[in-house]
């Protein structure tokens, strides 16, 4: 369906979004009845571009050359914004540049209408203006040359973007803008025909949440300008900083326009913040406000890091406190150069600059120009082209409208993106036409850069990390420190150069911001109460546990064979524990058991020397002899209960044990019968000694200990002790110890040696008070007593002894029982043999049984 009267066939959708315009624009379609012919009349008189050329094709722009101020409820132009100047006249150069190029667009004149306004209301009737064209009435004739341009390229602000490009939408007329950065844009419901060839606050907040990240900032405050793009802005960077651990400590929003109260309570703020990073996602008007208000009440020690929309402002070195934004990072977008700009601009300049008229110019007020004069002594923002950002996306929204239009004049039938795949009416382009190329563009810049929009109308995100230092001629430069790209792998989006970064507040090393220290390997963070999650306790790892990584939630159990160091950052193995011979304990165990050794061999040796002497064969040298070989083989046993357990030593310790203590009790046993049976064989008329001679001795000693020999057999066969690895006894350390395998079989050896010794005991102490020269018993009685005492106490001891401890008290009862049979039994006799030989003879003995009463 068409709108009669204009013959403009626009979509049916286009006439239903009329009444959004009323307030606006006021379109009356008038006919004359009768005479068949219609009329579009526009109400008002339009205003007229600044900047025009005629054109098959026009493309449309808006631009803020100016700088207002309002004085009275009166707008006052100050100055020329020399930025926005030269985007519009990279317009104008691309454009000519175009029209030049016989591949791009062949025999197709492109033309441009270009206005400078500045504010939204005037930014929208500039808007208007390009969508209803500048003719006053539009009848049958000329209704084709309506004047409404294909596409609309601007602004640099989110703010009057977002103003006019919803309006302008529901016309289906391609808005691309160059610098409207606000996230809000890439929503194709409320804007479907914007386009941008800057990346969206969204990548650039990512990018800015990832540089907090980086340098470990992550207590900071956040400042955003109370519109659409600070609003959106700061929204989607809190976001993202949340995702990367960042916190806020404040997030305040301010405006320009705002009294002075509101700004020195966000001062306040600031001053008695305990973060010294902030994020400024502002434009520069606001900035040079804190700056300025900062800088005079001396706030200093802080670092900013601005948004897109004023790290790169020219117009900062010229406002007061501007040396506080000395050391600012910040995103931009990447720099390009433009083939041919600068001969472009120093030709518009040149005269002005000079005073002078150019041969080839039509200026002929002025004097000609020597050829003598240089513009390397002129410094000028509009004509340094050596570095370009917002520049060069202005350049490519003009080559992608001009791609879209060239892909639409050689459309082949068929192939089209309409129903049917047919192609549009090259003699009639519409706008909406013009739209649908836009989607599918691609294609890449002389400089190799590659232009397409994603389905939001989104460009590919690629910045560079600026940080402002000072110039040698007082100026501050965005020096570019490093780059990010959302197209590469998260790891490799953000890269860093190898360039000297300039600080905040004159500062040598990075700004720390934290609202906790970092918490160390070794440690744990535990939030503090009612803050965020990055204000933190640092605590240490309990004992058993580890984090090797800072800033660790959690603790590391360490596996059950590992345990914690001192440090809480590493798991090393447990320490082993066990009766070694080199520790103290060890080595004072293995002397007294050698001196016990040696003892019993100086024993033997006297015995042997004095072997005919009435003291030994009176004392049945045999069993003597028999029961020192035994009580040797006691010392030594204790030996092997020192050192690492092992397989061999866990069985012989405990064998070796019992069956030579059941020889040694054996032998005293054997020796308290003799004396029993030879003080009976004394008396008149007694036969007692035949049925206990020396055979009979050494049968009974041979007996008991096969007995412990077969115990001990038995519990090697059935179930034999191990070595073990005890980690219940410590957690820190691992007890290495001997199982008994069997305890039935430990208890059932060890109650063997107590059921002999409590025997020998008990017919020793029968025999306690026969004659002195006879007498051993008593002696025997003595070491018994000992016996069982030492081993009486040794079973409470060794059940409550920890770790190598409870063989220490299980060696001691060896040894002390060892020691009290030899001292008991042999140290007196070996008195008398070595220092009382007088004694040693069968006339004193038998003097001593006279005295006794006692005969033979």
């Amino acid at each position: 369906r068409t709108l009669t009267g204009c013959g403009l066939a626009w979509p049916e959708e286009q006439s239903r979004a009329m009444p959004l315009l009323r307030l606006l624009l006021l379109v009356v379609l008038m006919g004359k009845m009768g005479q068949g012919d219609s009329v579009c009349r526009l109400q008002g008189s339009a205003q007229p571009p600044e900047l025009a050329q005629d054109g098959d094709l026009v493309i449309g722009g808006i631009f803020s050359f100016h700088t207002y101020i309002l004085f009275t409820s009166i707008f006052h132009r100050t100055s020329i914004n020399f930025r926005e100047f030269k985007f519009a006249q990279v317009v104008m150069f691309a454009i000519n540049e175009i029209n030049k190029n016989t591949n791009l667009l062949p025999n197709v004149k492109l033309g441009y209408k270009i206005y400078d306004n500045c504010g939204t209301v005037d930014i929208l009737r500039a808007a208007l203006a390009l969508v209803s064209g500048l003719k006053e009435e539009v009848n049958e004739d000329n209704c084709n040359k309506s004047g409404t341009v294909h596409a609309i390229l601007g602004h640099s602000g989110s703010r009057p973007t977002i103003a006019f490009a919803q309006i302008v939408g529901r016309f289906h007329i391609p808005v691309i803008s160059h610098f409207a950065t606000c996230a809000c844009l890439s929503n194709r419901k409320e804007y479907p025909t914007f386009f941008r060839t800057i990346p969206s606050d969204y990548y650039q907040s990512r990018a800015l949440a990832k540089l907090f990240k980086h340098f470990g900032w992550t207590w900071i405050g956040a400042l955003a300008v109370e519109n659409e793009y600070g609003l959106n802005g700061i929204a989607a960077f809190i976001q993202a900083a949340q995702e990367y651990g960042v916190c806020i400590e404040y997030s305040e929003v301010f405006s320009s326009s705002y009294r002075p109260d509101r700004l020195q309570r966000i001062i306040e703020i600031i001053k008695h913040a305990t973060s010294k990073v902030i994020m400024a996602f502002m434009s520069h008007r606001e900035i040079k406000l804190l700056a300025k208000e900062l800088f005079r009440q001396n706030i200093t020690g802080l670092q900013w890091v601005g948004s897109d929309a004023w790290i790169t402002d020219d117009s900062l070195t010229d406002s007061e406190g501007h040396s506080l934004l000395v050391g600012s990072l910040g995103f931009t977008v990447s720099k390009a150069k433009i083939p041919g700009l600068e001969d472009q601009f120093v030709r518009d300049f040149w005269e002005d600059v000079f005073d002078c008229a150019l041969n080839n110019t039509a200026n002929t007020q002025r004097k000609p120009c020597s050829g003598f004069e240089s513009l390397q002594t002129v410094e000028s923002k509009f004509t340094d082209v050596s570095e370009l950002t917002f520049t060069n996306n202005v350049y490519k929204s003009v080559y992608a409208v001009a791609h879209a239009l060239d892909n639409l004049i050689k459309c082949e039938e068929g192939k089209g993106p309409f129903s049917n795949g047919i192609c549009a009416d090259t003699k009639h382009i519409q706008p909406w036409q013009v739209l649908q190329y836009l989607n599918t563009v691609n294609f890449t810049t002389e400089e190799g850069e590659r232009v397409y929009f994603d389905s939001n109308g989104d460009s590919p995100a690629r910045y560079e990390l600026v940080n402002l230092q000072m110039t040698n001629k007082g100026t501050m430069e965005g020096v570019t420190i490093g780059i990010y790209d959302a197209s590469l792998p998260e790891i490799h989006q953000f890269i860093l150069n190898n360039i000297p970064v300039v600080w905040g507040n004159g500062l040598t090393k990075v700004p720390v911001s934290v609202c906790s220290e970092t918490c160390l390997q070794g440690t744990r963070k535990v939030l503090q109460k009612g803050k965020p999650i990055c204000c933190y306790n640092c605590i240490p790892c309990p004992a058993g546990e580890i984090s090797n990584l800072t800033d660790s939630i959690h603790c590391m159990k360490c596996p059950s064979e590992y345990w914690s160091n001192k440090k809480r950052d590493t798991c090393v193995n447990k320490a082993l524990e066990f009766l070694a011979y080199d520790e103290i304990l060890g080595t004072l165990i293995a002397f007294f058991a050698l001196l016990g050794v040696c003892l019993t061999m100086i024993t033997i040796l006297v015995f042997y020397a004095h072997k005919e002497t009435p003291i030994v064969r009176a004392n049945n040298s045999e069993l003597s002899f028999l029961l020192l070989f035994s009580l040797t083989l006691c010392f030594l046993c204790s030996l092997t209960f020192i050192g690492r357990p092992t397989e061999w030593s866990c069985m012989l310790r405990h064998t070796a044990f019992g069956i030579t203590f059941v020889l040694c009790i054996s032998c005293v046993l054997g020796k308290t019968i003799v004396v029993l049976m030879a003080f009976r064989a004394t008396l008149p008329g007694s036969n007692m000694m035949k049925w206990f001679g020396p055979a009979q001795q050494r049968l009974s000693v041979l007996c008991f200990t096969f007995i412990q020999v077969l115990i001990c057999t038995l519990w090697l066969t059935i179930n034999p002790p191990f070595p073990f690895n005890n980690m219940l006894l410590h957690k820190d350390r691992i007890i290495l110890e001997c199982n008994f395998g069997s305890a039935v079989g430990f208890w059932a050896v060890l109650g063997y040696i107590g059921l002999l010794a409590i025997l020998c005991f008990v017919l020793a102490f029968l025999g306690r008070k026969l004659p002195d020269n006879f007498n051993e018993a008593k002696f025997i009685t003595f070491s018994m007593l000992i016996f069982c005492a030492v081993w009486i106490t040794f079973i409470p001891s060794y059940v409550s002894s920890p770790g190598k401890f409870t063989v220490a008290v299980e060696i001691f009862a060896i040894l002390a029982s060892s020691y009290g049979m030899l001292l008991c039994i042999f140290l007196p006799k070996c008195y008398v043999i070595l220092f009382r030989p007088e004694q040693n003879t069968k006339k004193h003995i038998m003097g001593k049984m006279s005295n006794h009463d006692i005969s033979y």
